[in-house]
């Protein structure tokens, strides 16, 4: 009889560049009793090499892990990955993932039942800017999935601040960490009021502020469900929708110019008014959580209540920056 795979397989993926401490955290998590009490198999699927090497005869449990390295690309495809879960019979796999690998490769890799149980991402302090500055792509794609992002090697000459707005320019929910050479480490506290208020009878958004305004709303549509918000927008048009039915939005950049998309949100007009696809207009309109044809269910729908053809805005390109 052929081997199946298990219905759920937790992955805990550990993201960064080289030397950036991914290698010294799991060693520890796979050293503390505390992470394997169950008696469970791990795979610790590594995709680089790095200066510091895995001790495995110091972690709790050792005989219950298998470790593999994959660090040729071609191979990080589903069919290999479920060979390997069948043959080490691993109840959960633990990722060193490789930092000039994109996210997406390892998500469409991912074989049928392994699910994301935890995503850490790890920085060297001393070195982020420069890559931030020089691989954006590649620091945007190991932030923007992060459930906690640590900075490792910060001292006080550092400023955290300038750390804190790259990570919250890509992700409002990523909890930060500043962990220092002594091993204390610093939980951020610094508060990010959005660039609009959220509780006036009329929330405002600027044309630079789109792209906050879209992703805040799109994380935490509840706070928005009954509001009325204002702002300009690019009208989308289709067909197979009604006449009073068009997507207002912007195009944005989260990264850089390959990944321009354009974000967009179903608003009903307060009547028919022929607007065609690449139409400005000024819409103030109340949100409402319901069905929607463009979401093929239920999505955040702007009602209108007033719909102004306008001039395109000077900056139409709307980003985090």
């Amino acid at each position: 009889m052929a081997q199946k795979l298990p219905t759920e397989t937790p992955v805990y993926l550990f993201l960064g560049f080289l030397e950036s401490g991914k290698t010294k955290f799991i060693q520890e998590t796979l050293e503390d009793p505390r992470f394997s009490s169950s008696g469970e198999k791990t795979l610790l699927l590594v995709t680089e090499e790095g200066e510091e090497e895995y001790e495995t005869i110091k972690f709790a449990n050792a005989e219950n892990v298998d470790y593999v390295l994959l660090d040729d690309k071609s191979k990080l495809t589903e069919e290999y990955l479920s060979r390997l879960q069948l043959e080490y019979g691993s109840d959960r796999v633990v990722v060193e993932y490789n930092g000039t690998w994109l996210l997406e490769d390892f998500f469409n890799a991912m074989p049928e039942g392994w699910m994301i149980n935890q995503v850490m991402t790890f920085f060297d302090s001393r070195t982020f800017l420069n890559y931030n500055a020089n691989m954006r792509q590649f620091t945007f794609d190991k932030i923007q999935n992060a459930q906690l992002v640590v900075f490792n090697r910060f001292d006080d000459t550092m400023d955290k601040m300038e750390l804190h707005k790259i990570v919250r320019g890509i992700s409002r929910r990523t909890d930060i960490v500043y962990e220092r050479a002594d091993g204390k480490a610093d939980f951020d506290d610094i508060e990010d009021p959005l660039p609009f208020d959220i509780d006036a009878p009329v929330i405002e958004i600027e044309d630079k502020d789109y792209a906050f305004f879209y992703r805040d709303l799109t994380e935490n549509l509840e706070a928005y469900i009954g509001k009325t918000v204002k702002f300009k927008g690019l009208v989308a048009t289709d067909k197979r929708l009604s006449p009073q039915d068009v997507v207002v939005g912007r195009h944005v950049m989260t990264c850089c110019e390959a990944d321009i998309q354009y974000c967009g949100l179903a608003c009903v007009l307060p009547s028919a008014m022929d607007l065609q696809t690449r139409d400005w207009i000024n819409v103030t309109a109340k949100v409402q959580f319901q069905k929607h044809r463009i979401y093929k269910g239920k999505g955040p729908v702007l009602v209108a209540e007033r719909v102004i053809v306008c001039e395109a805005p000077e900056e139409q390109l709307a980003t985090f920056y």
